[in-house]
């Protein structure tokens, strides 16, 4: 999957009077006492690397007796295809779901409880992973993994440029941008004018969201003068790349771009590097990453934390034995395998030395915890981001040269008549 690349769609045909409780035939059951079960579990394409896959499954069966399945899905279709099993008698026992759309199949009763589960593994999560696996103060979902962008650049390009060292500030990363301009002839930056998950990102660096509640109801933020101030940011991001303003990164895909070799730097998610490498493998040696600085040296950029929760079917009838998965899957050896695996942020501060030798995860680390956050937990959110994506819109106006307000006040009409879809 194209972490991060894929805006999450509303949750279509939302599940028809699902019971959260379920009725479970293993509850009676102890950790050793399930031998002879399997249990499925549903994971989106990519998300499950060989390694992680392979000592849960050995973890899993030597402690319950009971066998795991991964079945992978695509991410073409998958909200309904996940609303339609979630709702029969006998879904998938453990699901992965987008962390921007857990909330919207929690509300909708179709997610067990698994407070329990995340007082005996979770304690020292950072917030900001956690944060999306809350509905109303109950937790429907558990993190599994999270990543945050950071500056991927071209190491040649900046030598050729005479820069030495990494940007510790913002101004100082756009001084960077100019020297590439001035001395030679690559492009400083390639950055399209819908990365939306990085104007996310500055949103929360400027300590706003993209809705807030009034009256009652959830509505549209983007009149907010600190949203306007995250757009102004990106502006001048995008003031350095010649990238289009009415696509984003995915169209094309950035990391190609990159793979070139006449780009400087691409804001990206760490896996984007092998992608830039698949397409040419010469410039392997070429990459490498910092994390995206701030106003200041002491706070990096503000930035959106996209990922994965996994939940157990509230219709479940293994609920219990779902939860010893769980309990195994997001251990702490497990969770540090996903870090060296695959380069994800490290959830909690003692995961840090598994990003040690792997330099994306390395560089994000900072960000993830001390200026991550994600979009609005609530299940109305996953219906703004439906395509065409209003905030995208938006976005290119302001690029374009429209006021920030007049581009908001243009599309909060269609994003508030979204958030009052229930």
């Amino acid at each position: 999957m194209k972490r991060g690349l894929i805006a999450a769609t509303a949750v279509a045909g939302m599940l028809v009077s699902v019971a959260a409780c379920g009725s479970s035939d293993d509850s009676k059951a102890g950790a050793d006492g399930f031998k002879g079960q399997k249990l499925t579990v549903w994971v989106m394409d990519g998300s499950n690397p060989a390694q992680w896959t392979k000592q849960v499954s050995e973890q899993f069966e030597k402690k319950t007796g009971a066998t795991v399945e991964f079945k992978v899905q695509q991410w073409n279709g998958i909200q309904q295809k996940l609303s339609t099993a979630l709702s029969e008698d006998t879904p998938p026992d453990v699901v992965e779901i987008g962390n921007t759309q857990t909330a919207a199949y929690a509300k909708a009763g179709a997610l067990a409880d698994l407070g329990d589960v995340k007082k005996e593994i979770g304690s020292d999560w950072n917030d900001s992973f956690n944060k999306s696996a809350l509905v109303d103060g109950k937790q429907y979902a558990l993190p599994w993994y999270a990543g945050n962008r950071v500056v991927m650049y071209n190491k040649k390009i900046w030598a050729e440029a005479g820069i030495k060292g990494t940007p510790k500030t913002r101004n100082e990363l756009f001084k960077a941008f100019d020297t590439i301009k001035k001395k030679t002839d690559a492009e400083p930056l390639y950055l399209p004018g819908q990365n939306w998950y990085f104007f996310d990102g500055l949103t929360i660096g400027t300590g706003a969201d993209l809705v807030k509640k009034s009256g009652g109801k959830w509505v549209s933020n983007l009149g907010d003068p600190k949203v306007s101030k995250a757009m102004d940011i990106y502006k001048q991001y995008q003031s350095f790349s010649t990238a289009p303003k009415n696509k984003d990164e995915a169209t094309p895909q950035q990391a190609e771009i990159f793979s070139k070799g006449r780009t400087g730097a691409v804001i990206a998610m760490g896996y984007e590097a092998n992608t830039a490498i698949a397409a040419n493998p010469k410039i392997k040696d070429d990459i490498g990453f910092f994390t995206i600085p701030g106003e200041t040296a002491d706070k990096p950029e503000g930035v959106f934390l996209g990922g994965s929760n996994f939940a157990v079917a509230g219709m479940g009838g293994k609920q219990e034995l779902a939860k010893e998965f769980l309990r195994i899957a997001l251990s702490k050896k497990n969770d540090g395998q996903m870090v060296k695996e695959v380069g994800w942020t490290p959830k909690s501060p003692d995961l840090a030395d598994a990003a040690k030798g792997n330099p994306a995860a390395e560089a994000a680390a900072p960000a993830a915890q001390k200026s991550a956050g994600t979009t609005p937990p609530i299940p109305q959110w996953a219906a703004v981001e439906n395509v065409p994506n209003p905030i995208k819109s938006y976005m290119t106006a302001v690029l374009n040269g429209k006021a920030p307000a007049d581009a908001a006040q243009d599309v909060e009409s269609e994003i508030n008549a979204r958030l009052a879809k229930q």
